[in-house]
């Protein structure tokens, strides 16, 4: 069982947040989860869920993907914390974690994080992967990209951060928009080394 740190903020594309948790879950993690207020717009906008950033229903937001027939077991353990409570574990660098994944990364969140800005528990949790070399991904998803956030993400690449963006191939010939989240998903999950049997790899004829 790995820890884990999972961020929602506010960029469109809250269904790669929603399905990442339910994949680390599904194999075993254990999830510290925080949502951000914009990421509550995006929510009521793309998955009409109306979620309180302050005390939310994770239930909820595990089963909000319309006619999902990914989900498995959930065998996992997932902790919320509001993104303004600084008293919890995941704020300090002494609470030990296998990472950190921003999924969806917004512009807003990525330049605060960017420029050492710890507003909320959010950006302080970002903070603390990146002073204990730890690991943080983060997946911005915006278009297009101007100078100020390509140079942010160089900011946060050369402080050890990965930049993830949510592009997905399409070499494993997707059938369905899941399909397509999924492949990104599975980046993820690579990156965290978690075994996540996804989607097909190049060069692999099956999953």
């Amino acid at each position: 069982m790995k820890r884990i740190v999972v961020a929602i903020t506010g960029a469109s594309g809250s269904l790669y947040g929603v399905r990442l948790l339910q994949v680390l879950l599904e194999t075993g993690n254990e999830v510290h989860l925080t949502i951000s207020p914009a990421a509550t717009q995006v929510f009521a906008a793309e998955l009409g869920l109306q979620i309180d950033p302050l005390q939310f229903n994770a239930e909820e937001l595990l089963n909000s993907i319309p006619g999902d027939s990914h989900v498995r077991e959930r065998t996992g353990k997932l902790y919320s914390h509001a993104y303004q409570d600084f008293s919890a574990g995941i704020a300090s660098g002494s609470f030990l974690t296998d990472g950190m994944v921003i999924c969806p990364c917004s512009m807003g969140t990525l330049s605060s994080i960017a420029n050492g800005l710890s507003s909320n528990l959010i950006h302080r949790a970002a903070d603390v992967h990146l002073k204990e070399r730890r690991k943080l991904i983060v997946v911005p998803r915006e278009t297009p990209l101007g100078s100020l956030q390509l140079g942010n993400m160089k900011t946060l690449s050369d402080a050890g951060a990965v930049i993830l963006p949510a592009m997905p191939g399409f070499y494993h010939q997707p059938q369905s928009i899941m399909d397509l989240i999924d492949f990104v998903v599975a980046r993820i999950c690579d990156q965290l080394e978690v075994s996540a049997n996804l989607t097909k790899r190049w060069g692999n004829s099956a999953k």
